[in-house]
């Protein structure tokens, strides 16, 4: 299934809002209590010590939709925040619209500030993995384009070496059907994505959860992958 989000909020198929308003009461419930349970934890995640003598470190990863990729990442002891946005193009401060038109050369990423003392980079790159597929060129799901494309944006030579590392021991295992075709490349300038676009599976749950099943990520994610965390 192919989408268009060309200057506009990302799409939604119409049955599946049909769906959603058929069973809106439950819904709403339901979304109430995921809403409350998210922003509790992420209140108790903004509450961590941030002055702390440990060095904090950054890593970015591009994996289609970032709307899907804060929440793994979220959820990981050690990850002190994620945040949406653009990079790998050419335009100074491009806007949602025009990297969804593909004509900036950016590509939708989260850029992960963490502990390395409490989560290891190893560890952000298996999580990374995981929740991508990166056998496909510039796409990822139903999201078509080369600002879908996956990478890994690398912020300093011990950070490339492991991710070729943990491509070449992917690559060799024989587990996914094909090739991985992720990009590996030094991280440039990240721009962050609109307020709207932050913590979108926190601040809207139940849209969140309509576009995840409609875009197909987590049953492709399970064929290639097994069943997720």
């Amino acid at each position: 299934m192919m989408t268009t989000r060309k200057h506009a909020p990302r799409f939604v198929p119409t049955l599946i809002v049909a769906a959603a308003l058929a069973v809106g009461g439950a819904l709403v419930a339901i979304a109430a209590g995921s809403d409350n349970q998210a922003n509790a934890e992420q209140a108790a995640q903004a509450g961590k010590d941030m002055t702390d003598s440990t060095p904090h470190a950054k890593a970015t990863f591009a994996g289609g939709c970032f709307w899907c990729m804060e929440p793994p990442f979220d959820k990981l002891d050690g990850v002190i925040s994620s945040t949406s946005g653009y990079i790998g193009g050419t335009k100074k401060d491009p806007t949602y619209e025009e990297v969804s038109a593909g004509g900036t050369g950016h590509t939708e990423a989260v850029e992960i500030v963490y502990d390395p003392s409490k989560v290891s980079y190893e560890k952000l790159l298996d999580v990374f993995w995981k929740n991508i597929d990166p056998t496909v060129v510039n796409r990822q799901f139903c999201d078509v384009g080369s600002q879908y494309r996956t990478g890994v944006f690398y912020h300093d030579e011990q950070q490339k070496q492991l991710a070729e590392s943990s491509k070449a021991a992917i690559d060799e295992s024989g587990r996914l059907p094909s090739p991985i075709v992720t990009e590996i490349s030094p991280a440039t300038e990240f721009y962050p994505a609109e307020d709207y676009h932050q913590n979108y599976y926190v601040n809207n749950p139940v849209r969140y959860k309509f576009y995840r099943y409609g875009c197909g990520r987590d049953a492709r994610l399970d064929d290639l992958w097994g069943e997720q965390d």
